[in-house]
């Protein structure tokens, strides 16, 4: 089957500079993929390329298995951009139905209304756009990029400006309408925290280059290296911490009080430890095995790049 979005060394390059250097991914049907990158680093410029906005100096861009620049294939892809292109001085529905119109859509009347439900804008419905705060603006421009039922959505910092309350309820909004709607999410934003509790898949770029990509939580788990803290009742004989410091497999780096902290080799699980310390006496109070926050890995990649 075709990915939702396929991106295959592509370049650009704007006023002799090269913003965009070969870069490949792939993302798959049914995807919330966050695309990540500092100011700079190529984010809107991929954006743009796949909205048609822009064409690649090389390399190919299909949606769906089709070729971007034809225009049944941009028909596929609905997208909230920074500026959300609603109307102030109209209604939520008059600009509903503005957006139908200019798709040439017939009968949307119950589009509309199953819409401005997913959004949660039935009760302002009539209200003029002006009325709105940011989040519900935010909803509403949802709705409006859903209006001719695209399989893809692309999306541009959705939640920036916005309040907590309404960054939790667009989180919702954006899960719901993969998992009922069947949509394709292809998020692009600063927001850490946001992508790691929405995202499955992820692809960090900066300046031009595509620096990690993949499953989130299989990164984590390769990132965080199998860290694993112990949790001891007391603390253990100096012997002991000499007797662990010498079995490698364990990876003993650090001990801080009463928690030993280990990076085990490969076929080296957290059950060995414990059983080994169990067996000299020692108590375990808890145990956790770490995996590096996407914050951790942004940073950790970012630091690389400038080194």
């Amino acid at each position: 089957m075709n990915p939702a979005i396929n991106i295959k060394n592509v370049r650009k390059t704007l006023n002799s500079r090269e913003i965009l250097k070969d870069i490949s991914f792939t993302v798959e049907k049914g995807d919330i993929f966050g695309y990540l990158g500092p100011n700079g680093a190529g984010k809107t410029t991929t954006i743009r390329i796949l909205l048609g906005l822009f064409q690649a100096n090389s390399g190919s861009v299909e949606i769906l298995g089709q070729d971007i620049n034809m225009s049944q294939t941009r028909k596929k892809i609905g997208f909230v951009l920074d500026a959300d292109g609603l109307y102030d001085n109209m209604t939520a529905l008059e600009n509903l139905v503005f957006y139908a119109h200019i798709y040439e859509m017939s009968g949307t009347e119950e589009i509309i209304k199953k819409l401005t439900s997913i959004a949660g804008l039935e009760n302002r419905i009539s209200d003029r756009v002006s009325t709105y705060s940011k989040g519900m603006r935010q909803r509403l421009a949802l709705a409006r990029a859903m209006i001719h039922n695209p399989d893809i959505l692309i999306l541009d910092e959705p939640t920036s400006g916005v309040d907590p309350s309404g960054q939790i309820e667009i989180r919702q909004l954006l899960i719901n309408i993969a998992q009922n709607e069947k949509k394709t999410i292809f998020l692009s934003s600063h927001n850490l925290d946001e992508v790691q509790r929405i995202c499955n898949r992820i692809a960090l770029i900066d300046r031009g280059e595509i620096k990690l990509y993949g499953e989130l939580e299989e990164l984590r788990r390769g990132m965080g290296g199998g860290t694993v803290l112990i949790r001891t009742a007391h603390n253990i004989p100096e012997s002991l911490h000499y007797e662990l410091r010498n079995i490698v497999s364990f990876g003993l780096k650090e001990k801080k009080g009463l928690d030993l902290i280990f990076s085990p080799s490969e076929g080296t699980g957290v059950s060995d430890i414990i059983s080994f310390l169990a067996s000299h006496g020692i108590k375990i109070e808890e145990a956790i095995k770490k995996e590096a926050s996407l914050e951790e890995m942004y940073a950790s990649i970012l630091k690389e790049v400038e080194t």
